[in-house]
């Protein structure tokens, strides 16, 4: 079956709460933290795991990486997907196009081994017997026409990522009140040649110490909505258009408006414990949450917002699911 020109294995049935689809672990999320931990558990020739993906997620977005190892010219999130799906398909990983809108514990109390029961947003149900949640973390971005396509390659989120893009270059940096302001400042340890067009509203105004550290790095700001931005070829920044018709031209942009979308609710259904900024809580060392059976990995968890580290962490979180379905195994042997 292709969707969007991507492979997904069939379903062959609707499954429902009394013929659910079982498995030994599910992973929700199958950008690059979920993937990885799929290849990981695959590798262990020893589970039934199912990807479940809802396609829209940063992987989809970003249309180049830098900061991989054994990359030098950079690779696309859907590169990525592409080649872990095939990864996948050779464990025999089945991966489902579905997004999960609730999870409860399947047995009674919260025992590792009565599992989980998820319910998909078409009405399929599944059960489990581990989760891993990597449904990750989505950056707020205004809806500006040619915006997209530049992601990644001349306008960024992420200054640990992509600020070295930016050396010596004009640079817009597109957001609102402090967010922005904050951006700008960090971005300055690359380029001198910053100009940050606010976008705020009266909930988000710049507050005056973000003004005066501004002025003090003379970094010119000044209120400019924007309403489109125009790129030449395949994405390459020339202009952001503002809503007087005016252009302001540079050579890449940085997008800054806090707030983003942090993708934990399934973990707040089970229980699990929350940070303040709702990113789930996990074990160091396994990435295990507090609810028993429950792992979180990526930028879901608290979190670097790397997609190398999100790569690290699902895996990190396979090996400790693959010890704990061995152990939950192993004791129903005897």
């Amino acid at each position: 079956m292709e969707t969007n020109g991507r492979a997904f294995a069939p379903v062959p049935f609707l499954p429902t709460k009394e013929h659910p689809m079982t498995y030994d672990c599910i992973i929700v999320g199958g950008g690059l933290a979920g993937m990885q931990a799929g290849i990981q558990l695959g590798r262990y020739d020893a589970h039934k795991v199912l990807v479940v993906d809802s396609e829209d997620g940063r992987s989809t977005l970003c249309r180049r990486y830098r900061n991989f190892l054994g990359y030098p010219d950079g690779v696309s999130g859907e590169e990525l997907r592409r080649a872990g799906r095939r990864q996948l398909d050779e464990y025999g990983i089945r991966v489902a196009r579905d997004t999960i809108l609730a999870a409860e514990h399947a047995g009674p109390g919260d025992d590792a081994a009565g599992g989980f029961r998820l319910r998909g947003a078409q009405g399929a149900v599944y059960e489990t017997r581990a989760m891993l949640l990597a449904t990750g973390v989505m950056d707020r971005l205004p809806d500006w026409p040619g915006l997209r396509p530049c992601l990644g390659l001349t306008v960024f989120v992420c200054p640990d990522c992509d600020g070295f893009e930016i050396r010596d270059r004009e640079t817009l940096v597109l957001g609102r009140g402090d967010v922005g302001a904050d951006m700008a400042l960090t971005l300055r340890q690359w380029t001198k040649r910053l100009l940050y067009l606010r976008q705020e509203d009266e909930t988000h105004p710049l507050g005056p110490e973000l003004a005066e550290r501004l002025a003090a790095a003379g970094i010119e700001h000044r209120v400019a909505p924007v309403r489109a931005i125009r790129a030449a070829g395949d994405g390459v920044f020339q202009t952001a258009v503002l809503l007087d018709g005016t252009e302001v031209a540079a050579d890449r942009a940085f997008v800054a408006f806090g707030g983003n979308e942090v993708r934990s609710g399934l973990a707040e259904q089970l229980g699990a414990r929350m940070h303040q900024n709702r990113h789930v809580w996990t074990d160091p060392r396994t990435k295990q949450t507090t609810v028993p059976g429950l792992w979180a990995a990526g930028d879901i968890a608290f979190h670097s917002e790397q997609a190398t580290v999100a790569m690290g962490e699902g895996a990190q979180a396979a090996i400790w699911i693959h010890k704990s379905l061995s152990e939950i195994m192993e004791k129903e042997r005897h």
